[in-house]
């Protein structure tokens, strides 16, 4: 006679075939998989190759790029850019393209994934970089949050940097390169530079529809802060009012007829082209260019102070 199973009660044949299913579905799944690892947030103080990292509040990025009047044509590069804040912010909220230069490779990774999520990726990149051994000549505006003493070693850099670039610190100034602008928000400081052309030397004045324009003029310039004089033949004038706001250079002269001569033009390389507009009169052409090699740019070369902030050797 044949038993069959109860419709209540589950045979044993039938529990056998349950357990070994069960067992081989613990045999073949593997190990349970292991808790994702917590995502990477910076500590404020952490130490890093240079600096440690302290984030930049808000409002000073705010005010960082309207001192540097940063727009839609501009490529800023932010050196130590940290947690990618300031390019971001110049990407989304003035359209520019950015580019960061951060030392800390968890850093990088960070910073791409918060452009990512500001929906900015296509506009800002960010390199893992040393920033005494990148090049970023190409950019219109240059952020940064170091210290003195590095602020100090990028100083010579950014002179040579394309005349009309805007330098914007926080907290930090360059020395004795005095700021062109310089803001104070709550208890931090924040500095604005423009890279002055490099116009110091001798120059021949070539004004064929000035009658009596000056023959030369020897240009002197501390960073930005310029002073000169003109040679007339038998008259030297000093220059009045002298300016130079990046390529732009604008000074008045007294000619050997009293009258006063505005000049304002444009400096590029060894040549200086504009106009000039004797007193009731109507502006013509000049242009100027350089005769015999550029002069020092006064205050370049660090002073001992500086250099114990850069710690070099005195």
């Amino acid at each position: 006679m044949i038993r069959t199973c109860s419709a209540r009660r589950p045979c044993m044949a039938g529990l056998l075939v349950l357990l070994a299913a069960l067992l081989a579905a613990c045999t073949t799944a593997g190990p349970a998989p292991a808790p994702a690892a917590p995502a990477y947030e910076p500590q404020r103080g952490q130490p890093g190759k240079d600096v440690v990292w302290v984030p930049t509040p808000d409002a000073v990025v705010t005010r960082m790029l309207d001192m540097a009047g940063v727009t839609a044509a501009d490529l800023v590069v932010d050196l130590g850019s940290g947690d990618g804040k300031i390019a971001i912010a110049a990407a989304r909220e003035r359209g520019a393209r950015a580019r960061g230069l951060e030392y800390n490779p968890d850093l990088v990774v960070l910073s791409r994934q918060r452009a990512q999520q500001a929906g900015v990726a296509a506009r800002v990149e960010f390199l893992q970089a040393d920033i005494f051994k990148s090049d970023f000549s190409d950019a219109s505006v240059v952020t940064m949050y170091l210290l003195p003493g590095l602020n100090l070693r990028l100083r010579e850099t950014l002179l040579r940097m394309k005349p009309g670039t805007r330098v914007v610190s926080h907290s930090f100034d360059m020395g004795t390169w005095e700021a062109d602008e310089r803001a104070y928000l709550g208890n931090a400081a924040v500095f604005m530079w423009t890279v002055p052309a490099h116009v110091a030397g001798l120059w021949a004045v070539h004004a064929p529809r000035l009658p009596g324009a000056p023959l030369t003029l020897r240009l002197e310039q501390h960073f930005q802060v310029l002073a000169g004089e003109a040679d007339f033949g038998p008259l030297s004038a000093f220059l009045m009012r002298p300016r130079l706001d990046g390529a732009r250079i604008a000074f008045t002269l007294r000619d050997t007829g009293g009258a006063l001569l505005q000049f304002d033009a444009l400096a590029a390389g060894d040549r200086i082209a504009g106009t000039v507009q004797r007193a009731g009169g109507r502006a013509v052409p000049f242009e100027a260019r350089r005769s015999g090699p550029p002069g020092a740019i006064g205050g370049a070369q660090p002073t001992a102070h500086e250099l114990r902030l850069m710690g070099e050797p005195i």
